[in-house]
């Protein structure tokens, strides 16, 4: 990357956090300029205006929650093994992937009604993790490590469904047991429908 290049990264990676954080709406341009410690002039020498850089922080948000869960399921061999560890990372909802909690959660409700640009990015990345669920999940059935009848896509969305509900439970309360409750559900399913049992 250029200097320019480079400068418009560092932008969007010290604003991301704080989007995530404090909401689209609730981040000032003030806010972004004490993050950067750039003016105001400086800033949009690199963006258009304050809606051009959301959305590339919004982007950069999804992007690096997805990209951390997949190298975290990437550590195991496996199907089974890697989807039980995509469970358990994100287990605990208080130490979130991304800084701030799930940007599909956090931007998806604040944009649901507001903002349909950002409505459906992060309506393609609900689309695209769920994908990726199934995906692995049919990996399993026609290597023999689950049932061949399961109906995975049914259970992919069920999974999907539930971690979500979990992490909006866990960061409201502060308390990640029911959290912990769904993923150990969700894992006895998986066990349930496994024709071999590995620990």
């Amino acid at each position: 990357m250029n200097k320019s290049e480079k400068t418009r990264q560092y932008i969007i990676e010290k604003t991301a956090p704080l989007f995530n954080t404090k909401g689209v709406a609730a981040t000032a341009v003030s806010d972004i300029m004490e993050a950067t410690q750039m003016a105001k002039g400086s800033l949009y020498v690199h963006f258009e205006n304050k809606e051009d850089l959301t959305y590339c922080a919004v982007d950069w948000n999804l992007n690096e929650f997805i990209n951390k869960v997949s190298a975290e399921a990437e550590k195991f061999e496996g199907p089974k093994a890697k989807f039980c560890g995509m469970l358990d990372y994100l287990s605990d909802p208080l130490n979130p992937p991304v800084q701030g909690g799930c940007p599909m959660m956090n931007f998806g409700m604040e944009a649901d009604d507001t903002n349909p640009v950002i409505r459906n990015k992060v309506y393609n990345t609900i689309c695209t993790v769920q994908q990726n669920m199934v995906d692995l999940l049919a990996e399993g059935v026609r290597t023999g490590v689950f049932n061949p009848d399961w109906d995975y896509k049914e259970f992919a969305m069920k999974a999907y469904a539930m971690v979500e509900g979990g992490i909006l439970v866990a960061r409201v309360s502060q308390d990640i047991r029911q959290m912990k409750m769904l993923v150990n559900i969700l894992k006895r399913e998986i066990n349930e429908q496994s024709i071999e049992i590995i620990a």
